[in-house]
């Protein structure tokens, strides 16, 4: 902590803490200033002057985000010159943006729209020239729409500042100033990893997930098909948000119940192919340590990390799992098992997952993971895109008595719940592994190590006879940096777990809009959801993947065994370097 020096503001004097910028200390006293460009977690921008201030000595305004304070300076936050020039400039932006506010997506939650309002701006002084692109639809994942941008650069310090990934940037000048990428190709032509996290610092609806909701409105009205719907742990971890409740509430059960009344036939919890997952994860890792396998194993459920791997780091590939995340696996089982069991044409099962990641979108339509040619996952929503449908069929969530998951896929250990948030997969995986390897069962099954929020975790467990060391990366910033470490030591890790999303699934491109309490990246907001996940995991009954009875049914059923041929078919896939367009790649660029 720094020195206390006295600062005046509006002619009242402070104690704040030396070193701040301006900005920083008068949020700390209670003087919030109007901002669009600045996001705490990113580097300083000072691109938007919303946040201008006047400080006593200066021949102009000062950007609060860019200035430090000073013994005795004098500041004035809102007089009538600062509130004229702070309208100028917004009415400036307002002027060449696109005038959809009651269409668009971001209505009621847009960043420009709430400045609008809260700075006093009434009517459009001015009719400005107005930007004139076409919408970018060509990921699966993400759309970019140019004519809402209000180059504040968020998207664009988010992607290459905690992501790592520098998929855009700016280009031209003055009005034509846009952000693109490279070569303004477009996003599914791009380095894009669909990760989504550009959607949650995006200050209006410039970039936001691409929609499948019309379409599966349309599926469900179809009386041929048989409708199924899996969620995954971290949706039931936040929709609450959507609907006004406060973070950390768990709404596990009423999201059941409104995906019944939505008109879905069955549904399941994601949550019983995470379990699944361990099991092929964990006999994989343990098959692998014990007969001279790969090593380190690496996680490969986050999508985008996926992508991120086959587009920049191809060497790693041997080293990950073949196993498909959880979405696939149960997307695979009840397009195989399931459509057996009931005598069904698994062309005839609407296969629907909702998540709280974008990649999800770009993950169902991935080839390799299609099962003789029939695709598994045949419509992914989002969190956000469910919280629409539930309103928008005019069904109240909150009030919405809750019921449990259809039986089968509906019954899940603690463990599974724990891989929406960072560290968990790991956990999980852990919890099994040391007891398949060790024949006792692990005393504490929390691995407190593994917790939290800093970006690499690393912990060494004694399996018997190994000492084994693990590492936890979310982030592909972090992901990067751990690879990094991997190639100077390669014997350093034998398992290591990477999620795309800072957080894990918690803080996914598709979960909830932060409300003005919070912001993205927030801890305090990735807590409260994460708090959510580990109160499930405690009130099971059951706390390990491999002691599920439905587990273990669907093995004796149908699997027969962990990463034997027949769930090597149908739970595992294979990765190959792959540019940007998702061609693989044979040998040369």
């Amino acid at each position: 902590m720094g020195n206390t020096i006295t600062i005046i503001v509006n002619n009242k004097p402070y104690p704040v803490e030396d070193g701040q910028t301006i900005m920083q200390a008068l949020d700390k006293i209670g003087f919030h200033l109007p901002r669009l460009c600045y996001h705490p977690k990113l580097s300083v921008e000072g691109a938007c002057r919303m946040c201008i201030v006047e400080v006593e000595g200066s021949n102009n305004y000062v950007t609060s985000c860019t200035a430090k304070v000073a013994e005795g300076m004098k500041i004035s936050t809102n007089t009538a010159e600062l509130r004229k020039a702070r309208r100028d400039i917004l009415e400036l932006l307002l002027d060449s943006h696109p005038v959809d506010c009651n269409t668009c997506e971001r209505n009621g939650n847009c960043e420009l729209q709430d400045l609008a309002r809260s700075i006093g701006v009434k009517i459009r002084q001015f009719e400005g020239e107005k930007k004139q692109y076409e919408i970018d639809l060509s990921s699966p994942a993400i759309t970019r729409d140019p004519n809402k941008c209000i180059l504040c650069g968020r998207c664009i310090r988010m992607c290459s500042e905690i992501q790592g990934v520098n998929a855009i940037d700016f280009t031209n000048r003055g009005f034509d100033s846009t952000v693109v990428t490279a070569f303004n190709s477009p996003i599914n032509s791009s380095v894009c990893i669909n990760c989504g996290q550009c959607i949650n610092v995006c200050p209006t609806a410039a970039l936001s997930e691409k929609y499948y909701t019309v379409e599966l409105f349309r599926e469900l009205s179809d009386s041929k098909k048989i409708k199924i719907v899996q969620i995954a742990p971290a949706v039931r971890a936040a929709i609450g948000e959507a609907f006004g409740m406060e973070p950390g509430t768990n709404m596990e059960k009423q999201t059941v119940a409104t995906l019944r009344k939505l008109g879905f036939d069955k549904v399941f919890d994601t949550q019983f192919s995470a379990d699944l997952t361990i099991m092929e994860e964990g006999y994989e890792f343990l098959n692998r340590l014990t007969n001279n396998g790969i090593l380190p194993m690496i996680t490969s459920c986050s999508p985008a990390w996926i992508k991120y791997a086959e587009q920049f780091h191809d060497e790693i590939l041997p080293n990950i799992s073949t196993c498909k995340s959880p979405m696939s696996m149960m997307s695979s089982i009840l397009k195989t098992y399931y459509a057996k069991k009931i005598g069904a044409d698994p062309l005839n099962i609407l296969s629907v997952a909702v998540m709280p990641c974008v990649a999800k979108k770009y993950e169902a339509q991935r080839e390799e993971l299609k099962i003789d040619g029939i695709g598994l996952t045949d419509i992914v929503i989002t969190t956000r895109e469910l919280a629409w449908m539930i309103k928008s069929a005019g069904i109240d969530l909150v009030s919405t008595k809750g019921e449990e998951f259809d039986n089968i896929f509906g019954f899940s250990s603690g463990a599974a719940t724990i891989f929406g948030v960072t560290g968990g997969v790991m956990e999980a995986a852990l919890r099994s592994a040391y007891e398949l390897y060790v024949g006792e069962t692990v005393v504490d099954i929390e691995f407190n190590e593994l917790r939290g929020f800093k970006g690499i975790k690393e912990a060494e467990i004694k399996m018997g006879d190994k000492n084994i060391r693990v590492a936890v990366a979310h982030g592909i910033g972090n992901a990067n940096a751990i690879l990094e470490i991997v190639k100077e030591d390669p014997s350093r890790y034998q398992f290591i777990e990477i999620m795309s999303c800072p957080g894990g699934c918690i803080n996914g491109g598709g979960q909830p809009y932060a409300g003005s309490e919070y912001i993205a990246l927030n801890e305090n907001l990735l807590e409260k959801r994460a708090s959510v996940l580990y109160q499930i995991d405690r009130s099971k009954t059951i706390r390990r993947s491999h002691e599920n009875p439905e587990i273990q049914r669907l093995y004796k059923e149908y699997l027969e065994r962990p990463n034997g041929p027949k769930s090597h078919k149908i739970l595992h896939t294979r990765y190959a370097k792959k540019s940007p367009r998702g061609v693989v790649y044979n040998g040369k660029m």
